[in-house]
Parts: structure tokens; sequence; C-alpha cells
């Protein structure tokens, strides 16, 4: 389709994180863009109205109460649990000032078209949408992903709440079920612990974030134990036997009941094209009902691109963000860039946190990449000590030089860190990751004493043997002087 015969240079379905970026850095170089979402809203997306923004803010609440129980030790004196209700005022204070810029009218203002209600293709470049078409050089799908429901037994019976309704509490539960141990469930679950309510959480795995090393997890798991939380791991729940208990089923033994007041579901998420008429676009989906995508996040339609949460990848508004930019260069540029995971980094925001970035064991052991796997607690870093969180874990992934020739790098492949702030810390193991620098520039930095990031320099130090001709060399050089 040409300029002159279509309406718009892109039009874009889904408004949050990667529909709102590419939205705006398209107009920003003067394309036509339509922006099409379901309700005013929705604009935002899931980052912004149920999940990055209201999660941390919650978590900001629940450290403030930790910490002024913690307080105790000074002779402070606190007790009970906090208001609920408060805590929601500030979550969604929070809120509204971020959504003054992400507000149709503010996206008019930028020379975006935004048009509310639900869309549908009608041709390869066409979406109707409030009984008009629309046509496009350029499509992008970023309709997001939405919660699993927790499809057991009694489940008619229960109030199940998830990311899209916790929202709307008022009042804290004293009993708090959490089904399910991924970043969501471990986040909600110790913020919930540490505003005062009995958090009991099930979780079908072997263990609370699977996708971490387990010496990173294992951390966080021993803090979450030792707040009071109770976790049943490789257990189910198999039924609601009432409104306010759940009967648990461990891989192992016999079943046992949970009593609760609400029931928080974490189970992971999905995406959804339902109304969407894909197959009128040439958009095909697989049997698994996700749409088929090459490595540009391009379609079977070649101007149907695919970005955020419905790309079915990584489930990161930060993740929008890459999509986001590999369609800008791709859109602009004749030699197409790949979609590249290798650098990409996440933050689970506990306390601690608990920071990923690169690559991981298994991905190297995979690729047959030789690799060392260098690794220090906490326990012996003047800021851990002074700041009481002597428990927290570095982990790097070094790159294995067969030839360890002078002046060679050594790349970091990748890494975790379990620690307060950890996803601050690591910011310049990612840039190095990401830069491809090697462990001499971490090694040559000076840092101020006593910053928590000089763990980083610790580990590479610990880690450097002196080869024995280059012993003999420094000896002589220093016996010249």
């Amino acid at each position: 389709m040409t300029e002159k015969s279509a309406d718009f240079d892109l039009i874009v379905l889904g408004a949050g994180s990667a529909g709102l970026g590419l939205s705006l850095a398209m107009a920003r170089v003067k394309m036509r863009v339509l922006l099409i979402d379901l309700t005013a809203e929705d604009v935002g997306g899931d980052c912004l109205n149920h999940g990055c923004v209201p999660s941390k803010a919650l978590i900001h609440a629940s450290r403030q109460v930790h910490q002024a129980r913690q307080a105790t030790q000074f002779g402070l004196q606190v007790s009970g649990a906090a208001d609920m209700g408060k805590v929601m005022d500030y979550v969604q204070g929070r809120q509204d000032i971020i959504r003054h810029h992400e507000t149709p009218e503010y996206l008019r203002e930028q020379g975006i078209t935004v048009e509310i209600g639900r869309p549908r293709f009608v041709g390869e470049h066409a979406v109707e949408i409030n009984g008009r078409t629309h046509t496009g050089r350029k499509l992008v799908v970023a309709t997001g992903s939405r919660p699993r429901q927790l499809d057991v037994p009694g489940a008619d019976q229960v109030e199940l709440y998830d990311n899209q309704r916790v929202w709307d509490l008022r009042e804290l539960p004293k009993r708090l079920l959490v089904i399910g141990g991924g970043p969501n469930g471990v986040e909600l679950g110790q913020a919930m612990q540490r505003l005062g309510a009995q958090v009991t959480m099930v979780h079908r795995g072997e263990a609370i974030l699977e996708n971490e090393d387990p010496a990173i997890r294992a951390v966080l798991a021993e803090r979450l134990k030792s707040e009071g939380l109770i976790i049943h791991l490789e257990a189910e729940v198999e039924a609601f036997t009432s409104a306010t208990q759940a009967q648990v089923k461990p891989k192992s033994g016999d079943s046992f009941a949970v009593d609760f007041d609400l029931v928080y579901v974490a189970i992971g998420r999905h995406v959804s094209f339902e109304g969407l008429q894909l197959e009128k676009a040439g958009v095909e989906v697989d049997d698994k009902g996700h749409i088929k995508l090459n490595e540009h996040l391009q379609t079977t339609n070649p101007d149907i691109f695919v970005a955020g949460d419905a790309a079915n990848s990584l489930k990161f508004s930060h993740g929008a963000e890459l999509h986001m930019r590999l369609l800008m260069f791709n859109f602009f540029s004749p030699l197409k860039k790949k979609l590249d995971y290798d650098h990409f980094s996440w933050v689970t925001f506990t306390d601690p946190e608990v920071a990923h970035f690169g690559l991981d064991a298994a991905e190297l052991d995979k690729r047959g990449t030789a690799y060392e796997r260098w690794e220090t607690s906490f326990a012996d870093d003047d800021r851990a000590v002074v700041d009481s969180y002597r428990d927290g874990h570095l982990l790097l992934f070094i790159e294995k030089n067969a030839l360890p020739l002078p002046g060679r790098k050594r790349r970091i492949l990748g890494g975790a860190m379990v620690a307060p702030g950890a996803g601050e810390l690591i910011q310049e193991l990612i840039l190095a990751n990401t830069s491809g620098l090697g462990i001499s520039e971490i090694f040559d930095k000076v840092y101020p004493y006593p910053v928590a990031a000089r763990i980083n320099q610790k580990l590479i130090v610990d880690h450097q043997e002196v080869p024995p001709l280059l012993q003999t060399a420094l000896d002589m050089a220093f016996k010249l002087q």
C-alpha cells in the first residue's frame, strides 16, 4: 500500500507499553499514526493500570511499614496492621501522577489520532472500528496479555483476585492465599505479609522464581520464610471446599486444608486476539493460538507486526520497549535487525531484589560456551555489614578463554544478584554485558567507599590469579626499581 492510498503510515492496536512507545516515537518523526484501545481507562496498558506502577507503589508502602517495625531494635514501638485504604490511596495517587502523560488527550496533543473502541481487521491493511474503516501502510498488534484464570472445583464460590482486581481492595485480609510463586506472586505476597496479613503461598514448582539460579532464589526464599510467609512447594490447589477454605494437594503426601479470607491468583498470563479477525488480514496463528512471527516480529502478512506481551515472549514492559526499538529501526532501515534477548535483564522487586541479566548457565551450556562461574556472598562486604543485608549474593558468568593472552578481554556473559537495590547495582554489569566490555573495565574502576556497587569489583578482584611467568616478571621489575 502506497503512502498516498493509506490513511495512516502506522496503525497500532493497543495503547500499552509497546503501543504507546511506538506511537509516540513515530509521531515524533512526523508519521501519521492511529492508536486504538478498548477504553480510555485501558490507555497505559497493564503496566500503568494493573502491573508495574501500582505493584511498585504497594511494595514501597509495605517497605515503609516493615522498616518501621524493624526500628524496634532502637527503642521505637510499632504494632498492628497497616490501613489498607490509606495504602491504596497512596498507590492510586502514584498512578495518577504518571497517567497524566498517558491519556488520549495527551496523545492527541502529540499528533497521534486516538480511537476508542473494539477494532477488527477487514483486510490486509485495513481495520474497522466504530463503523469506520482505516487503512495503514504498516500495522502493529500490541494488545497485551491477560491473567490466567484458575479452573478448579469450587472456584465459583470463591471471590478470586488477580493483578487486575486487587487494587480495588480497601481492607487488608487477615489470611491471604497466594497461588503461584513467580515474580507476581512473591512480590505481592511479601508486600501483603509486611502490611499485616498472614500469607500462605502454594506453588506447583519445586522452587519459587524457577527461572532464577538456585543460589539466588534460595536467599529470597529464606527471607520470605523469616518474615512469616508460609510456602508450600510442589503443591496445587485441587479444590475449594468453601468460600474460605482450599484443599491443597502436595506432590507427595496427603491433601491438607488452607483457610483464607482472600485468594490472589498469580499463575501466569496468556495472549488473546479474540475479535480481531486476524485471518482477514492474512495473519496466521499456531495451534496454541499464538501469532506466527519471524525474528523481526513480522507476521505472515509482511506489513503487520506484533510487539509487547502479544508477541508471547518475555512479558516485561521493557521487553515491549525492546520490541518498539527494533520496529522503529526496521521501519526506516534497509538493513533489518533481528530480535535478540542475549543481553536482556529483569528485576523482581522483592526485598531483597532479585536482578538477572544476560545468559544463564543453562543457556551457556546449551550453546557449548566455555565459561567460569564466579560468585560471592555479601557477608564480608562493609556496606552490607553496616546496612544489615549480609545474606546478599552475586553471581557472574565469565568468558573462559582457551588462550589467556595478555590484553585479551574476558567478557561478562551474564549474571544475577539478590540484594537490596540489586536492580540498580547490576546496571554497570548490564552495560558491560551489552557493550562487550571485559572484566578489566570493572577492575580498573575506582569506587567511592563504601558504595554497595563495590561488590561487583570485589568479586572480580577475588578471582584474579597471577600466572607464574607474570609473577616472575613482576619480581624482576620490582627489584630493578
